[in-house]
């Protein structure tokens, strides 16, 4: 026990890995993270205190598994939703609907349930909503989509433990409709699915805002200690979950409880993660020295990673020049277009395809929206925000021929993170920018990001993790 508790000690790697490995909210004893699933049972009692106390999230520890429940301090926050474990693809509004028939089905289902029998039950629930039948949702077997649809659910319950495969193949399936797999239902991970504080039945609320907003209500006191606890609790769980926290997204009444607080809430998430919190003129960022409790970084490696990076940069230049640019969806596109003609080399090769400039932009842009680095704006266009100042080119001291150094482009310590293997000049090229680079700075990312040359923005900061004056536009 005195080694288990050394172990899991404020800042250690082994808590970290607990943090890291409750990314996913759900753990279980048979799972990837079955180590990490023995301390924390074993820590249950401490873990549950710390949660409830600075982000007043449940934890539910079993036998069988243990289930954070997280409620996200952005409501609207559409970009961690469930994805597709092969493809990477985030769910549909039509995956969404067939997962939540599912998961009533399999509420009345015996022990073992066959894919058939399975779909046949969520038709029945189906037909018996006139709202889903007014919207003209349907489910027929018949559609190899679907089929695609329904086995993408299928594939996600699997992934999450609530259904064990005993027999047969979905693959099988979508060739054939007729083909069946068998499950085991294992019903204390399905009971433990949905993080909710309120059954959905038992909302009335008319709009879709107000009944995502009831399911997740935390009354608290109307009193100064109620209403400072709430603020609390909203600014921890962004800390944890976002990589950056922006002054002009708080009220006043929000910023005076941060100006206050600031010590006492960068050294708790200090102490819970091992990260460090950089405090900045526009806001805090969290970051990752290690690169390990994130979900999505930048830069991270391959055609979208280096896209993403190299967009980060563009729009870094547009904020440098003028702090209130908007870039529109047409120019962003067009600024694809021309780094696919430069880079279609090392990229993979459906880069040239008709439309994929549009398709990449698109992903693009979701990402930098995830890791909070621009904001939508009316009429399709972006604003970059200040953080994505950390991906600006370095100015460096005037030398013969000496030119602007890139030095996000040392991702790694081995080189660069490209798909394929470069020519060897342009590793020379790109070996002799990472010689000349400064000490690497880790950059905001979601849950923290991996280390990387420092950007505007960077330098030396004393106090809780980094704190200067300076903002990150500089």
């Amino acid at each position: 026990d005195a080694l288990a508790r050394e172990v899991v000690a404020a800042g250690t790697p082994g808590l970290a890995a607990v943090v890291e490995a409750f990314g996913a909210s759900l753990l279980t004893a048979d799972g990837d993270y079955a180590a990490e699933f023995l301390l924390v049972r074993r820590h249950a009692d401490d873990l549950r205190q710390r949660f409830a106390h600075h982000t007043n999230w449940a934890l539910l520890v079993t036998g069988e598994f243990a289930r954070l429940r997280k409620t996200p301090p952005d409501l609207a926050d559409a970009s961690r939703g469930a994805v597709d474990g092969r493809t990477g693809l985030s769910f549909t509004k039509a995956r969404y609907a067939l997962l939540c028939l599912a998961l009533a089905a399999l509420e009345r289902s015996e022990r073992q349930v066959t894919l058939g029998k399975l779909a046949t039950d969520m038709a029945g629930l189906l037909a018996g909503d006139d709202a889903l039948a007014a919207l003209g949702f349907s489910l027929d077997l018949k559609s190899m989509e679907q089929r695609r649809n329904l086995v993408q659910v299928i594939r996600f319950l699997l992934d999450q433990r609530v259904l064990r495969r005993v027999q047969g193949d979905e693959e099988l399936f979508l060739k054939d409709a007729q083909s069946d797999v068998l499950y085991t239902i294992r019903r204390p991970l399905l009971s433990a699915m949905l993080a909710v504080r309120r059954g959905p039945s038992m909302i009335e609320a008319p709009s879709f805002e107000e009944r995502l907003a009831a399911i997740v209500e935390e009354p608290m006191p109307e009193t100064d200690d109620g209403r400072n606890r709430r603020i609390r609790v909203r600014m921890m769980r962004q800390l944890l979950d976002d990589p950056v926290l922006y002054y002009e997204d708080l009220d006043e009444r929000e910023k005076a409880y941060l100006d206050s607080q600031r010590p006492f809430l960068l050294r708790s998430v200090e102490d819970l993660t091992g990260m460090t919190a950089e405090v900045r003129r526009e806001g805090i960022a969290v970051l990752d020295q290690r690169g390990d409790m994130t979900d999505m970084g930048l830069p991270e490696e391959g055609t979208d990673g280096h896209l993403t990076l190299l967009i980060a940069e563009h729009l870094a230049e547009k904020l440098r020049a003028n702090p209130e640019a908007v870039v529109g969806a047409a120019a962003l596109r067009d600024h694809t277009a021309a780094l696919i003609r430069k880079h279609r080399h090392h990229w993979r090769k459906n880069v040239e395809n008709p439309g994929a400039d549009g398709e990449l932009a698109a992903m693009t842009v979701e990402r930098l929206l995830a890791l909070r680095l621009v904001q939508r704006v009316e009429g399709g266009g972006i604003k970059p925000l200040p953080a994505v100042a950390r991906y600006a080119l370095k100015e460096e001291p005037a030398e013969p021929d000496a030119r602007r150094i890139p030095q996000h482009l040392s991702l790694r310590p081995a080189g660069v993170s490209l798909r394929g293997r470069p020519p060897a000049a342009a590793r020379q090229q790109w070996q002799r920018q990472i010689a000349r680079s400064s000490t690497a700075t880790a950059l905001p990312a979601r849950r923290g990001n991996h280390p990387v040359a420092g950007g505007a923005g960077s330098g030396s900061c004393e106090t809780h993790g980094m704190e200067s004056p300076d903002g990150w536009k500089i």
